[in-house]
């Protein structure tokens, strides 16, 4: 039986959003989402729904209206203190308002408040934005439309003032989800895959660039909804010109043209085959009370936790001799393995893997900001680039601040992320990545987090680009203001977006113009670039899609502004964003969507509750609960009582007073965890040190393998290894080749066990296959073919030497 605490309303009333229809649009790699909520307000009295929901963090929210009986109301942009109070003074005379708003905190989590729904009334809300799909290491494009919000905490002192959330357990969303997608390219569409059940692709036409899919019947909105979409030929560099709007003033943002161009850099293999044999890799993992909960619906066993520190594992015996590393982690505070970077080592790895064996879901809250200010407080290392790693589930409520403070020391180093499991933060993750010229990547659904992580690495590995500058040649009297900020970072295989407007009159023949951007830059050492031509006539039936994109990105890059100059020019920056804001209709921090219905007829007496829509909330993502209370999920820890101020709530203030919300707590006592979930007790007074290290399953024969690799490269003979190979010791020691070295013979069989029995896993050891292979090499050894044929007749395969590297 489950409690229903807090879990609806204050009074336990009905929720009366009844359900959200989404319809996906996606053309190449750009996607528009259109959401339509269903309200019924089910009660005697009118109604306030204030729903506070989670949407991609690089969103383009551009347009908002509502369906009341036969009217259609469409919501206009207004500067945000000027939209409250319109929606108030609305509601205080009786009528219907509808306010749409982006948290002043973080762009991934808006606030939609309907107001005065009578009794027995149904209302029609249509959302509308649109929005970039990323790259993923897979060459697949990346759609999350998110459902999970866990509460996030939010630091004492960190800025804004914030709403508390309503949060359910995931299994009790109340409303449910309908979601269709349609897909169309130049190049056909190969398969579409999701975490959730799909009903079969149905493709349109002949040459299948034009597919459909539909969630199977029965899903409830209380996951992440990912696709991941695969074209065939992929990377192939594109450019869209779209017309501005007809209404629009010309020389304005929307009224010129606008191009959007999408280069995938490609690097000679000569520098890909060779990586980086220097840098400073510093771990930040998150330990908060929510990294303990299970890392997908499907395998309860493995928490998120667990497999962060597998993943650390593979990091460290994949990193290269003579670079120096660091692991720090935190939660309310944070710790750190060395008390500088130490040089890569046979004993500073050991030192280290010893700590990570003993991490645990320990440090309550999740305060990133206190971490990453020591990290960047550290002198670099001259010779060795600081390449930073981020591990965390994102549920804090001070993104921009961590955002501002990476963008700050972006010239000291990369920024790699990972966002961990369902309701991790897009605009925390994307934007540290962002940011700090690295990569972003999430783990959700049924991902694994260590071919993800050991992708990054190889990026990371890969030399910095350098001098990146970007040139246009267009026809005379035709010019190019770029929108995009300035191009940081580039990555083999990776996109790179560049937004221009154009600015000018083309000529009469303006169907054979055509126009070429440059991208030149620096790679290890020597000059390259990538070229794109294109053609100046804009594409048709693209909408103003373009446009908004490029709007967007103009706001996300002024907003950015703003943060590093709070005290000189943010109120000159401000004014910028709310005419951009208003003019293109694309939503930002300092704007909000308002339509008041001033046609109803009918004045709405009576006084108004209020009614908070729960989202979806994974496990207990709460990293600290309140004393003699217990969160409503299993299979996290709590860590501690909950500080004074430490509340965890979203950057939106409103200018009416309104009622408290409710979490997802209750005072009573729970009914036992179902099995297979952890409910861990209080640390009791002299309990041994053993019961605070966390219970390790038995390996996998992958990580048992890969544990036993030297920092060198090499693996030692021993009854261990013979064991991680499912043979005697015995049984190695007598099939070793005479003359050959007992760490020769057994990196080779090694080798030869991994591109034999894992090669479905291959992501995850090559890096740290290569490392052997290079020690191999370095001891000259003369029986290499001997021993790979003794290594095979062992194990039983036909493993290629030239397939070992050798």
């Amino acid at each position: 039986m489950v409690n229903c605490c807090g879990l609806l309303t204050a009074k336990k009333g009905p929720v009366p959003l009844t359900s959200i229809e989404v319809e996906l649009q996606v053309k190449d790699h750009v996607a528009t989402v259109i959401s339509t909520l269903k309200y019924k307000n089910k009660e005697d009295k009118p109604l306030e729904a204030v729903f506070v929901f989670p949407l991609p963090g690089d969103a383009a929210v551009c347009h908002f209206s509502a369906q009341v009986r036969h009217k259609h109301i469409v919501a206009e942009v207004k500067e945000k203190q000027k939209a409250r109070e319109k929606y108030d003074n609305a509601l205080s005379s009786g009528q219907q308002a509808f306010l749409l708003e982006e948290s002043e905190q973080s762009p991934d989590i808006f606030s939609m408040s309907v107001g005065s729904l009578p009794p027995g009334r149904s209302a029609s809300i249509r959302l509308e934005y649109v929005t970039e799909l990323a790259v993923q290491a897979d060459d697949g494009l990346r759609f999350c439309l998110p459902a999970v919000l866990n509460p996030r905490y939010q630091p004492q002192g960190s800025e804004g003032v914030s709403v508390q959330v309503t949060s359910v357990p995931a299994s009790l969303v109340p409303y449910s989800l309908s979601f269709s997608a349609r897909v169309s390219a130049p190049r056909p569409v190969s398969k579409v895959e999701s975490s959730s059940p799909l009903e079969p692709l149905q493709y349109l036409n002949t040459d299948q660039t034009q597919a459909t899919v539909k969630l199977a019947a029965g899903h409830k909105f209380d996951r992440d909804v990912e696709l991941l979409i695969y074209y065939k030929d992929a990377h192939q560099p594109t450019a869209v010109v779209e017309a501005g709007q007809a209404s629009a003033k010309p020389g304005t943002l929307m009224g010129d043209p606008v191009v959007m161009v999408s280069l995938y850099p490609e690097f000679p293999q000569s520098v890909l085959s060779s990586p980086a044999s220097c840098g400073e890799f510093v771990f930040l993992m998150d330990r908060s009370g929510s990294m303990g909960c299970p890392i997908n619906n499907g395998k309860q066993q493995e928490t998120r936790i667990s497999s962060a520190r597998d993943t650390l594992l593979l990091l460290l015996k994949s990193l290269p001799m003579g670079c120096y590393f660091n692991i720090y982690s935190f939660g309310s505070r944070f710790e750190h393995i060395f008390p500088t970077s130490a040089e890569y080592s046979e004993k500073t790895m050991e030192d280290a893997l010893k700590k990570v064996k003993q991490m645990l879901d320990d440090l309550g809250g999740t305060e990133i900001l206190q971490p990453l200010k020591h990290i960047y407080s550290q002198p670099c290392i001259p010779k060795q680039p600081r390449q930073l790693f981020v591990f965390t589930d994102g549920e804090v409520g001070n993104t921009k601040e961590v955002i501002d403070l990476v963008r700050k020391n972006s010239g000291s180093h990369r920024c790699f992320s990972f966002g961990i499991g369902e309701g991790a933060s897009s605009a925390l993750i994307n934007g540290m990545a962002k940011e700090g010229g690295g990569h972003a990547q999430f783990i959700t659904g049924a991902d694994r987090m260590q071919p993800k992580v050991m992708q990054s690495l190889r990026f990371a590995l890969q030399p910095a680009v350098e001098d990146i500058s970007v040139t246009w040649n267009l026809p005379k009297k035709v010019s190019a203001t770029v929108l995009s900020p300035p191009i940081t970072a580039l990555f083999q295989g990776q996109r790179s977006l560049i937004y221009a407007q154009l600015s000018g009159k083309l000529s009469q023949s303006s169907e054979a113009a055509e126009g070429c951007v440059t991208v030149k830059y620096s790679l290890a050492g020597q000059p390259s670039h990538n070229q794109l031509h294109f053609s100046l006539t804009p594409a048709e039936d693209t909408g103003l899609t373009v446009h908004r994109l490029a709007a967007r990105t103009l706001i996300r890059s002024l907003e950015s502004e703003e943060g590093t100059h709070r005290q000189q020019k943010n109120k000159a920056v401000k004014g910028k964003v709310v005419k951009l804001s208003v003019q293109s209709g694309v939503s930002s921090s300092f704007t909000a969507f308002i339509a008041v219905n001033k046609d109803s007829g009918e004045s709405i007496q009576g006084p108004l509750l209020r009614r908070n829509v729960p989202t979806a909330m994974f496990c207990n993502a709460l990293p600290q609960s309140f004393p003699g209370m217990h969160p409503i999920a299993y299979g996290c820890s709590s860590s501690g009582p909950m500080k004074k101020g430490s509340v965890f709530k979203f950057g939106m203030k409103r200018s009416a007073p309104r009622a408290p919300t409710m979490m997802a707590y209750c005072s009573v006592p729970l009914p036992p965890p179902p099995p297979g979930c952890s409910s861990p007790g209080p640390m009791k007074k002299g309990m041994p040190a053993e019961h605070l290290a966390p219970k390790q399953p038995p390996r996998v024969p992958l990580l048992q393998l890969v544990s036993l690799q030297k920092a060198s490269g090499c693996w030692l003979l021993d009854a261990a290894l013979a064991s991680a190979l499912g043979k005697t010791s015995e049984e190695v020691e007598k099939s070793k080749p005479g003359p050959v070295n007992k760490e020769v013979w057994a990196t080779i069989l090694a080798l030869i066990w991994l591109h034999a029995f894992k090669m479905d896993a291959k992501e995850e050891w090559e890096l740290l296959a290569t490392k052997a292979a290079s020690w191999l090499r370095a001891q000259n050894a003369t029986c290499g073919t001997d021993c790979v044929d003794a290594g095979n007749a062992l194990l039983g395969c036909s493993v290629q030497k030239d397939a070992l590297g050798l």
